[in-house]
């Protein structure tokens, strides 16, 4: 069975554009799990755009599945987590002006600074994994950290689906064969959508979670709005008949 964890960044972002508490984060985290989700992601940064810190400390006190959190592992970082203690980190490299996350560890460069971080997480009893390219370098490289997990960053996959190129799904099927050879689990994430997480799941091996955010929230949109609307039409005209 591989698990959806659904990444609420920016449901955190709709609610500091206007300040207030609309939507409720914590909230929706539980009705997302209630809907059938098996465990919320949140990806905080520094500058706090969208998911804060607060939000990180909030939320363990409301998740009953999976908790799963992304960053670079910044001494700020690696503080909270060590706090919270989620189910899951995930290592991302992404700059702090990063607008998202755009590319996976070199974990050979990187190698020494990662062991170090991930001995001390799996000290704590949270598991770890990496974001990376479907580099097999890489993938051998993760666990040389000594990674519990990899997660596949899915763009290039993404973009080429979208093209109409289905061969290049080739290569994270071989990153997912070599991290399961390697003991490693394999999650996945990055534009996973409705019209390409089908294919992407039915061909990937030993695939255990996706993680999706933006495109479920984009969805939602594009699904709930005319029903919103007609709810809408009906509230007004059924006070201007009165």
């Amino acid at each position: 069975m591989v698990k959806l964890s659904v990444n609420i960044n920016k449901i955190a972002t709709l609610r500091n554009a206007r300040g207030g508490n609309n939507p409720d984060l914590i909230s929706m985290a539980k009705d997302i799990e209630s809907f059938g989700a098996d465990g919320i992601t949140i990806h905080p940064r520094p500058d706090e755009r969208h998911i804060t810190y607060n939000d990180a400390v909030s939320l363990p006190t409301v998740i009953k599945k999976e908790f799963n959190i992304e960053g670079n592992p910044i001494d700020k970082f690696i503080d909270l987590v060590n706090k919270i203690k989620p189910n899951q980190v995930t290592l991302v490299p992404d700059k702090v002006d990063a607008i998202t996350s755009n590319s996976g560890w070199d974990t050979i460069k990187n190698q020494n600074f990662l062991k170090e971080v991930i001995s001390d997480f799996k000290s704590r009893g949270i598991r770890t994994s990496i974001f990376v390219d479907p580099e097999l370098k890489f993938i051998e490289g993760a666990k040389e950290c000594g990674a519990d997990r990899i997660e596949l960053y899915t763009e290039s996959f993404a973009v080429n689906f979208g093209n109409g190129n289905f061969k290049g799904i080739n290569k994270y099927v071989e990153a997912s064969i070599l991290a399961n050879k390697l003991n490693m689990g394999v999650n996945a994430g990055h534009d996973l959508n409705l019209k390409n997480i089908n294919h992407f799941v039915s061909e990937i091996p030993f695939l255990d979670e996706v993680s999706i955010g933006h495109a479920i929230i984009c969805e939602s949109l594009y699904l709930g709005i005319e029903n919103v609307i007609n709810l809408y039409l009906q509230k007004i005209n059924s006070a201007v008949k009165k």
